[in-house]
């Protein structure tokens, strides 16, 4: 008998649009929302699908997690879809982060370098793993200290699945709201993961002008 899967996509907007010409779509991602359909033909609601309702030829570029908000660019051609494909693979763009942490982090920034792979026993959650786990650095910075919470700033290096997510749990600061790695009071914290993409830059595939997209912090 099949599993049903609660999946209940946020529906205004229906599609946040940053930006969009001839060769690039640029969106602000909800929490809540799949970038790509899931594998159960019941999660086929996703960024790429609401974009190909008015841009047919729409493909992703790359991904944010389903509870992760924020920019997300997709390519309208073929042609910019390898140049900014391109871009991804050899770390040519730039990405920031805002997230709410749960306690205070007393350093005003840092780097992590804790290598990351897939917890089997546990999918889609990953973990750190120094014997076998593929290399994975990020770095930090404090914005705010709250009373019980931190808000940081944080450039991934790399692009490892969950990277931000295990590697604050990893230095004692879990992301608020998450349900992978969180606990019942970081949960209880937030109605929603606190984390967002707030800034991608890359070089446009055609102008060759390199630009940065934001997109405001929604918590």
């Amino acid at each position: 008998m099949p599993t049903l899967i609660n999946y209940f996509p946020p529906l205004d907007p229906y599609l946040n649009v940053l930006h969009v010409d001839d060769d690039i779509l640029v969106v602000d991602k909800q929490s809540g929302l799949l970038s790509v359909p899931g594998k159960d033909p019941s999660l086929w609601d996703c960024v790429e699908h609401r974009a190909r309702q008015t841009w047919p030829t729409a493909g992703m570029c790359h991904r944010l997690d389903k509870d992760t908000s924020g920019v997300l660019v997709l390519a309208l051609n073929k042609r910019a879809h390898g140049r900014i494909g391109s871009q991804f693979e050899h770390r040519k763009t730039t990405k920031a982060y805002i997230a709410r942490v749960a306690g205070i982090i007393e350093a005003d920034s840092g780097l992590i370098d804790l290598p990351l792979m897939t917890d089997w026993d546990n999918k889609p959650r990953q973990r750190v793993d120094h014997e076998n786990g593929r290399p994975a650095q990020t770095e930090w910075t404090v914005i705010e200290r709250e009373a019980n919470a931190t808000r940081v700033r944080l450039h991934p290096l790399t692009g490892r699945t969950h990277q931000l997510r295990v590697h604050m749990k990893a230095i004692g600061h879990v992301i608020l709201g998450d349900v992978f790695y969180g606990d019942a009071d970081t949960l209880a914290a937030a109605d929603r993961l606190q984390l967002h993409a707030a800034e991608l830059g890359l070089t446009h595939p055609t102008t060759g002008e390199f630009t940065t997209f934001v997109a405001p912090t929604p918590f």
